[in-house]
């Protein structure tokens, strides 16, 4: 006979940012049960929360979620009132620089975040409860990370309706500029030299140009900020899209065919509360998508 988990007490939640992942992860977490307070310097974005059940107030505690753009993120609690006990993470969609800014201010407290999820829309017009439903979301397990604040922060993900992949900043930043940050930019010269082959190309534009540049619609400025943020990784990841396309067409249209409809199948795991064992999901390419007692519960590709 299996005995009951006991039941963890979840500490409310403040959201800092009601745009569209503020507001998101805010609603999405009032549906779940959570006690969730926000602030947002926009009014409109204070007042539709409010009306999605957010409790608008500068005094957080609990979960301290920065959901602003990621130059704000370094002074997103200025003005803020928050507990000194409450655990702090944000959505950034860069990972080092903020460890370098919060998590230098903020040391074992913080717990660095990044939601793979989100549209071209931006603003509180483009909150969505549903937005991170079946999505993955990086949680940072830093040497410095103090593991229960990071599983208080799991455990907020794990109600937005997302799954966990713990994952280094470092290691974050150099996945993403291959999947999400050369992306936007291919998306951005796609679109460019669209443009310049004239308005009968733009015309006949379908399906495939549509979502090869779906992304080039959002705003500028995040897209600049991204990129230049992760420098670096990015500027490694588009050599070697370049060095794909510089392979004969049928085995570089053959490779990725592959890669895109590969469909490894997934492993249910159970892994302890404990910083290596939770890294080598992530490495798995895994994730947590419950939290029990004295581990945590995922999948992994299969073999």
């Amino acid at each position: 006979m299996s005995l009951p988990v006991p039941t963890m007490a979840r500490p409310p939640v403040g959201v800092v940012g009601l745009g569209q992942l503020g507001g998101s992860l805010a609603a999405a977490l009032v549906a779940a049960g959570r006690e969730v307070r926000g602030w947002d310097v926009d009014p409109a974005a204070r007042e539709a929360a409010a009306a999605r059940g957010v409790r608008v107030t500068r005094e957080l505690a609990g979960v301290v979620v920065l959901a602003v753009p990621l130059p704000d993120t370094a002074a997103a609690l200025d003005g803020i009132d928050v507990d000194p006990a409450a655990t702090v993470t944000d959505v950034g969609s860069v990972k080092e620089p903020v460890l370098a800014t919060v998590g230098a201010a903020l040391g074992g407290r913080f717990v660095g975040g990044h939601p793979m999820a989100g549209t071209e829309r931006s603003g509180h017009a483009a909150t969505d409860p549903a937005l991170f439903r079946g999505a993955r979301w990086a949680l940072c397990l830093e040497p410095g990370t103090e593991l229960p604040r990071w599983l208080r922060a799991a455990e907020v993900v794990l109600d937005a309706g997302a799954e966990v992949v713990p994952v280094t900043a470092a290691e974050h930043d150099a996945a993403v500029a291959a999947v999400s940050h050369v992306p936007h930019l291919l998306a951005a010269a796609l679109a460019a030299a669209a443009g310049e082959a004239g308005p009968l190309a733009l015309a006949l534009a379908a399906g495939s140009f549509r979502d090869g540049t779906r992304v080039a619609g959002s705003d500028p400025a995040f897209v600049t900020a991204m990129v230049e943020g992760n420098a670096g990784p990015t500027a490694a990841a588009l050599d070697r899209v370049l060095a794909q396309l510089r392979r004969p067409w049928p085995e570089l249209v053959a490779a990725g065919h592959g890669v895109r409809t590969a469909d490894p199948g997934r492993r249910t795991v159970r892994v302890p509360l404990d910083r290596v064992a939770l890294l080598a999901l992530g490495r798995a390419g895994g994730a947590v998508t419950r939290r029990l007692a004295a581990f945590v519960e995922g999948w992994v590709p299969q073999p």
